[in-house]
């Protein structure tokens, strides 16, 4: 059997490594980490209520577990009219190549002020530091938000600042200073999470008003400082603290590479992920795909990059180089699978979010919504280590 080099250690990545080995396909995986980050489950990491590394699946592990192949190295180079991978510490050919090294972010000026739920794993951490700082010192005005890409909308992280905010009221909460303590929550567009259908929209408003989260909407930021935020129209919002999730834009390495992209720098795949490089136009075989956040989300308006998404494409990629293998015709494709989904928690609840192409809906489940999130966290941790039983289609 041909041997699969994959690029990425997160959810797209693992997930392609795993489901190819199902499929006793030789697997080499290559992360710039030596962990698997449970990404969704870190907005509680940043109110104290789990540890960094109870989060973190140590991928040396899971390659022992699974039977793939791990490198840890960072990629420098995708030479794929050569099969050819350049990393910091050595080079890599291949037979098949799976990219899902994720996405960059995109820039904005004075960045550095800010940390992001969704940046480097350990900004979790810092974020924690920060708010205990201020929690030290009996009060302040933190702000929390995300961004958008202008040239492509489906790699926008709403929902994890959505969740930091309201688990950060919460925690404030239950310490008994929440009012000494300023929460905005902002966005450049005028009605963030609209992606979610208007239903959704409409209770997010009342969370806002509810828990007193003021609310800084439709003015696209000029710069990011110590103590603020400048918009567009020179208004200054001030803040102690801000925590800003940028839109993705495409990776540096892959920017640089001679896949081919789009406007924003994500990489061109059709149904099937495969990648039809630029220097042959009717090649004999596909043997490049791209997953995740590195790839072109095709779809509706209100498409959006989340992790069941990536795992979908990283499954398909699977079946689909075995039947290449096998000479057969027949492929998976991920575009009946665009949807929006997710568990929004607020420390003490959370709310049930699903979109698709009939509309959206959000449905609020006290206490044990918060209960379920813990429970997919735990579930999401074992079940990868083949410690229990996966549930079809997670």
């Amino acid at each position: 059997m041909k041997k699969v080099l994959v690029l990425g250690g997160g959810f797209a990545g693992l997930e392609a490594a795993i489901f190819l080995r199902k499929e006793k396909i030789d697997v080499t995986l290559i992360s710039n980490r030596d962990y698997f980050y449970i990404f969704p489950t870190s907005i509680w990491v940043a109110t104290g209520e789990v540890k960094f590394e109870d989060i973190c699946v140590d991928l040396n592990r899971l390659s022992k577990v699974h039977g793939f192949e791990l490198i840890v190295d960072e990629v420098q180079e995708i030479i794929s009219k050569d099969e050819k991978i350049v990393c910091a510490n050595g080079s890599y050919n291949y037979e098949y190549l799976v990219v899902a090294m994720g996405s960059g972010k995109m820039k904005h000026a004075g960045l550095e002020n800010t940390l992001s739920i969704c940046g480097v794993p350990t900004d979790s951490i810092k974020i924690k530091e920060k708010i205990d700082a201020l929690i030290k010192i009996g009060g302040g005005k933190i702000a929390m938000g995300f961004g958008g890409n202008p040239k492509d909308a489906s790699n926008v992280r709403g929902g994890p600042a959505f969740e930091v905010i309201f688990n950060v009221h919460h925690q404030l909460k239950k310490l008994g200073i929440r009012d000494k303590f300023e929460l905005t929550f902002f966005a450049p567009m005028d009605k963030p999470g609209a992606r979610m259908g208007p239903k959704a929209l409409d209770m997010m408003d009342m969370f806002f008003e509810r828990l007193n989260i003021k609310k800084h909407f439709g003015k696209k930021m000029k710069r990011f400082e110590k103590d603020g935020i400048v918009f567009e129209d020179d208004t200054k919002l001030e803040s102690d603290f801000t925590m800003f999730i940028p839109a993705g834009d495409g990776h540096d390495v892959i920017k640089s590479s001679d896949l081919p992209l789009n406007e924003a720098g994500f990489v061109h795949i059709n149904d099937y992920c495969e990648v039809t490089p630029k220097f042959d136009e009717t090649p004999k075989r596909y043997n490049v795909f791209a997953i995740g956040d590195s790839a072109v989300l095709e779809g509706p308006e209100w498409r959006a990059k989340q992790g069941h998404v990536a795992e979908v494409m990283a499954r398909n990629v699977a079946y689909n180089i075995k039947e290449i293998e096998k000479g057969s015709s027949k492929r998976k494709g991920y575009k009946e699978h665009i949807n929006i989904l997710c568990v929004m928690d607020s420390g003490d609840g959370a709310a049930f979010v699903y979109r698709n192409d009939k509309g959206g809906k959000m449905i609020p489940m006290p206490f044990i919504g918060h209960l379920l999130k813990k429970g997919w966290g735990w579930y999401c941790k074992n079940s990868k280590l083949n410690k229990i039983p996966r549930i079809p289609g997670m």
